[in-house]
């Protein structure tokens, strides 16, 4: 009987550690219950906030879009539209009637230049050479337009002495070639100083020459300048009866950049 009351204690007194062992787990299952709804608040927010960023940026994208306008855009290659007024100012004037005034002129063959040391003006070839919405009179590129051009020029000059003639450059009498002074002027008439001229461009070179031996040198320049209406401009260069006489060495032109 003692053994008894003894299992019984011992019963009672398992039955109340299990209950307080289910007493402890219960905040357990409290805890998960307030965890879940606030991890699917999270996830609701992060979700609405995502929404709204796509949003935000497919209206900001919309927007630049239309301002934008690239339906009405012209579809171009970047090197047609950043070359454009070139290629207008450069297109054959028969066929582009909208292209710049432009010009250009290679030297004129036989030309009789005087020897005194001072600068000879020098004689274009129009014939052989290129004039849209400019005019050339006697050695002078003359503007037709107002406006912004770039003004280039290029002379060569060689000396050769033909074995058993005694003169430089076939028919050109000897110089002397341990001091000759190559020089290229650029000049500018001015339509509203009633044509005085004023120095443009000054380049060449002093060169030593050797007499046995083939010589060349080419002087090349160019700037931008505004021109008015019936602006002139020529060219001069010293020594001049030692000039190429080949188009391709000796040129001289404008063309309009802009108004």
């Amino acid at each position: 009987m003692a053994a008894t009351h003894g299992e019984y204690r011992a019963y009672l007194r398992n039955s109340v550690d299990i209950e307080a062992g289910q007493h402890r787990f219960h905040p357990v299952h409290t805890s998960e219950g307030t965890y879940r709804p606030l991890l699917f608040g999270t996830l609701a927010v992060m979700g609405l906030l995502q929404v709204a960023s796509s949003v935000a940026i497919l209206l900001h994208l919309t927007g630049y879009l239309q301002e934008v306008d690239l339906s009405r855009a012209p579809h171009r290659p970047i090197e047609e539209v950043q070359t454009q007024p070139v290629l207008n100012a450069l297109k054959d004037p028969k066929k582009g009637k909208k292209s710049l005034p432009s010009a250009h002129l290679p030297i004129k063959a036989n030309q009789t230049f005087s020897k005194k040391l001072d600068p000879s003006n020098i004689e274009w070839d129009e014939i052989h050479g290129n004039l849209h919405k400019m005019r050339y009179q006697r050695g002078k590129l003359v503007a037709m337009e107002s406006g912004f051009y770039y003004v280039y020029a290029q002379t060569c000059f060689r000396y050769y002495k033909v074995p058993g003639s005694g003169s430089g450059s076939g028919s050109h009498t000897a110089v002397g070639l341990s001091n000759t002074q190559l020089i290229q002027y650029v000049y500018h008439e001015s339509i509203k100083q009633n044509s005085h001229f004023s120095l443009l461009m000054k380049t060449g070179s002093t060169m030593r020459w050797n007499d046995t031996s083939y010589n060349m040198y080419c002087a090349q320049q160019g700037r931008g300048l505004r021109l008015f209406q019936g602006d002139g401009l020529f060219v001069k260069v010293s020594n001049a009866r030692m000039l190429d006489p080949e188009a391709e060495g000796t040129y001289f032109g404008a063309i309009k950049l802009s108004n």
